[in-house]
């Protein structure tokens, strides 16, 4: 009993401490005012995400070549774009560098096949207006010269699917925004954790804990537990606010179980950097690398850890979303007892 004690009571001392790190309590606050006024960032950032979806501010397009009837039909079911047919080359250009037009598309017959070229402004967001809504557009001749193109082939093309009209605020929310909010307690919980145990070993504190009954075992697992707790309690926190704001999440017990699991490996391989490296900066530093090397084997996953949050998140769990949470859970616990083995190990006057 005495042993858990020490450890609530180490872990009451590291969560405490947490308002004199400013850079963590800065990372919190900036998720808590995302969460809170996801309702109206939401409109800001998918106009980011998503050029495409702002409403309004049409563009200009100039069309030249044997083909360019073509582009304005496609231009008008596409939507979005007004496009201009000129006549010459000379003249489309002049438009485009006097800034009458936003792009200059050429598209012209090329053994029976429409080759297209365009100018677009060099830089800005502008720019990425213009390809996105000029993008669309030839997607659009695409699919019309596929299907009057068809009855030309020996044998039969496989259909396209229909057009989606789908949401883009739904589409960033669920596929940017959910995530983000549950996956970054985890890794700052684990950041967190480098600078705890670094901090005791700079300042000599953890000199002074050893005198206590308690072993480093103990001290180090009762930092560990407080933050591995305070990432769901966060990640839990930001779903209520986004529920606030009228973005339901669903699935909030797997979600709980998925960032613990999350949280647990953070926080675990925090412990084990600053046990091999007791330098923060280099500690901080390995730790990244650590963080980053696991995110980029995870996008060899059939499902990584950012789809299985969105689809948790969306109510859409598909049939490796619940081994995925099962396999995180895994490794969390597996991480956790590697390191707890290695602290038994480590001569605490070395650190």
């Amino acid at each position: 009993m005495s042993e858990l004690r020490g450890r609530l009571v180490v872990g009451r001392r590291e969560i405490g401490s947490l308002s004199r790190e400013k850079t963590i309590v800065l990372a919190l606050v900036i998720q808590l005012f995302v969460a809170g006024f996801s309702s109206f960032l939401v409109v800001g950032l998918t106009s980011l995400y998503s050029p495409g979806s702002v409403s309004g501010g049409g563009v200009e397009v100039a069309v030249v070549g044997d083909a360019g009837e073509d582009v304005v039909e496609a231009a008008e079911a596409a939507g979005g774009v007004e496009a201009r047919l000129y006549s010459d080359a000379t003249t489309a250009e002049a438009a485009f560098e006097a800034g009458r037009v936003d792009a200059l598309v050429e598209a012209r017959t090329r053994d029976g096949r429409i080759a297209v070229t365009v100018t677009a402004p060099e830089e800005g967001l502008q720019k990425t207006l213009v390809v996105v809504r000029v993008r669309s557009v030839l997607e659009t001749l695409e699919r019309t010269e596929r299907e009057s193109r068809a009855g030309s082939l020996e044998s039969g093309v496989v259909p396209l699917p229909p057009p989606v009209d789908a949401s883009p605020y739904l589409g960033f929310t669920y596929t940017v925004l959910v995530p983000m909010l549950l996956l970054l307690p985890a890794f700052i919980v684990g950041s967190v954790a480098v600078d705890g145990v670094t901090e005791e070993v700079e300042r000599g504190t953890l000199e002074l804990l050893r005198v206590t009954p308690l072993s480093l075992a103990a001290i180090l697992e009762g930092k560990a537990l407080a933050l591995a707790a305070l990432g769901p309690a966060q990640a839990l926190l930001w779903v209520g606010l986004l529920s606030l704001n009228g973005i339901p999440v669903a699935n909030l017990g797997l979600l709980a179980v998925f960032v613990t699991a999350l949280s647990v490996t953070a926080v675990a391989l925090g412990v084990g950097t600053t046990l091999l490296v007791a330098d923060r900066q280099r500690a901080q530093l390995l730790y990244s690398f650590c963080v980053l090397g696991l995110l980029t084997a995870a996008t060899a996953l059939p499902e990584g850890p950012t789809s299985t949050a969105a689809l948790l998140a969306i109510d859409s769990p598909g049939p490796l979303t619940a081994p995925a949470v099962a396999g995180y859970a895994l490794l969390a616990v597996g991480l956790a007892l590697l390191v707890r083995w290695y602290v038994g190990r480590v001569d605490p006057s070395s650190l």
